[in-house]
């Protein structure tokens, strides 16, 4: 299991905020003779509905020197993450929660925008200094 990103308690800490339950921290998926562990697995209640949303969650600070390679390395393990999600918990929706920042500096370029278009890449962009989710983007 690697280590935990260093924003995992504020983002896991802005989800419980906006109501979602934490159910898995991290959220182990097995598939193929491959153990992964994503970031965080959460659900929230649609009480409207009598309906659960569940998620799960990949945290990335992005705090390397080069953003284009943290972004490649984060787009891969996304994709590695939704496949194995879309065989076992086809009912999870994957997201990549970045930093506001670095969401405003590079997540917002053509070749990211193109990248997250074409992989259909959800995110939550968070607060670090807040601690609050500022947006979902699907």
């Amino acid at each position: 299991m690697s280590a935990k990103d260093i924003f995992h308690n504020l983002v896991k800490n802005a989800l419980i905020k906006e109501g979602w339950q934490i159910t898995d921290d991290p959220l182990y998926l097995n598939f193929g003779g491959v153990d992964l562990y994503v970031d965080l697995g959460a659900e929230k209640i649609i009480a409207a509905e009598k309906n659960t949303d569940k998620i799960a969650v990949e945290i990335k600070s992005f705090n390397q020197p080069s953003l284009t390679s943290q972004f490649h390395t984060a787009l891969g393990q996304y994709l590695n993450y939704r496949l194995i999600l879309e065989k076992k918990e086809p009912e999870r929706i994957l997201y990549l929660a970045v930093p506001e920042d670095i969401y405003e500096a590079f997540f917002r370029l053509l070749f990211a925008q193109e990248a997250i278009l074409k992989y259909q890449v959800n995110l939550i962009v968070y607060d670090v200094d807040k601690e609050v989710i500022k947006q979902w983007i699907k």
